[in-house]
């Protein structure tokens, strides 16, 4: 029997996720496994919270990673605090926001909605409006929409919902580790990522973190939460405390993994990072420009580590991706939705937002088209 691990080919990972991951990170997940309630492993674990704390700009003390990849981190978020019957208002600009809608459904709140046009931001003021008329116990953003590649206003959504009732829930899967995330300032109460986006790290992992506001919800919740794998009531008894108590078989080598990769983004600097991905986003630009190719969203709304270029209309943008990958061992993403077709979504996430990845690119492109 063959081994196909043998034929994995090394590609550059330019595309939503997952993104390159540093030559550290994988020593890093190789290492030998320990059991999950070890000495050694909860000192890890220990550390990963004050890291996560330290990029989230937060001060929650829960504030974990959760088993799963950044989508159990969305339902992580709903599960526990959406009852039945509950109001949610769903800012939606793309298929993330869409996400959100469809689970707080299925978990029975009585969801409300506003709709943007893809490549557009999230209006403050339409969002103002929808606020005088109804109390909602949840308003939930996507702080940057990967389908898209718009960064929303999560600040000013915020500040409009401070000193209210309403707990402010954020998708930060793409943005976090890759542009600033100041969770305390902004007033959010719950937050959600992954580790395949800006993190580069493998895909598993789904940090998550609640304010104080968000866990008294929790706590007053009339029934149990409906997901026993999602219940932060116990998992916080196993991430939390001189005595653990074990609630599911931590997955050991992903939290190395992503200690380390933590720990590789304090080591160059967050401002440094963050110039990182802004530069290369700039140089990505205007090389494609040179090339005659346009970006989706306007340049005050653009993230700098998802990239949302027009595919003209004389060109097959799935050959283009297909002949990307073929000749030259490069990943590129394709649009959604309505966009499906008319874009192709360009990563510079993490270990990706390199300059000889941008140059490797447009050279590619180049070619190619």
């Amino acid at each position: 029997m063959a081994n196909l691990l043998e034929n994995i080919d090394e590609v550059l990972l330019m595309g939503p996720g997952p993104s390159c991951v540093p030559p550290s990170v994988y020593e890093a997940i190789a290492r030998k496994t320990l059991g999950h309630m070890d000495a050694a492993f909860i000192r890890i674990m220990d550390e990963i919270k004050v890291q996560l704390q330290a990029l989230l700009q937060t001060r929650n003390r829960l504030t974990v990673p959760m088993s799963g990849t950044g989508s159990s981190g969305m339902e992580t978020c709903f599960v526990n605090l959406i009852e039945k019957g509950d109001a949610v208002l769903i800012l939606i600009n793309g298929v993330f926001g869409k996400r959100m809608q469809d689970v707080a459904g299925r978990l029975g709140a009585e969801v409300d909605a506003i709709e943007f046009e893809w490549g557009t931001p999230v209006d403050v003021e339409q969002v103002n409006a929808k606020l005088e008329q109804k109390a909602y116990k949840i308003v939930a953003i996507v702080h940057a929409e990967t389908s898209t590649g718009v960064a929303n206003p999560v600040k000013e959504v915020g500040a409009r919902l401070k000193g209210t009732e309403s707990l402010y829930l954020v998708d930060a899967v793409t943005s976090l580790g890759g542009m600033a995330v100041a969770m305390d300032e902004w007033g959010i109460d719950a937050l959600y990522s992954g580790t395949q986006k800006c993190l580069s790290c493998p895909p598993g992992l789904a940090p998550v973190s609640f304010s104080e506001k968000a866990m008294a919800a929790l706590a007053a919740r009339r029934g149990k939460v409906p997901n026993w794998y999602l219940d932060l009531s116990m998992i916080t008894q196993y991430w939390d405390g001189a005595k653990r108590v074990y609630h599911h078989t931590a997955p050991v080598n992903m939290l190395y993994a992503l200690y380390q990769a933590l720990f590789v983004i304090f080591e160059e600097g967050l401002e440094a990072v963050y110039k990182r991905h802004q530069d290369c986003h700039r140089a990505l630009v205007a090389g494609l420009e040179e090339l005659g190719l346009r970006m989706l969203v306007p340049p005050e709304s653009r993230l700098p580590m998802l990239n949302a270029v027009r595919c003209p209309e004389s060109v097959d943008e799935a050959a283009v991706r297909q002949e990307l990958r073929r000749d030259h061992r490069i990943e590129i993403g394709a649009g959604l939705g309505p966009l499906a077709g008319k874009i192709w979504r360009v990563g510079l996430m993490g270990h990706t937002a390199r300059p000889e990845c941008v140059e490797r690119l447009l050279g590619a492109l180049k070619n190619t088209l």
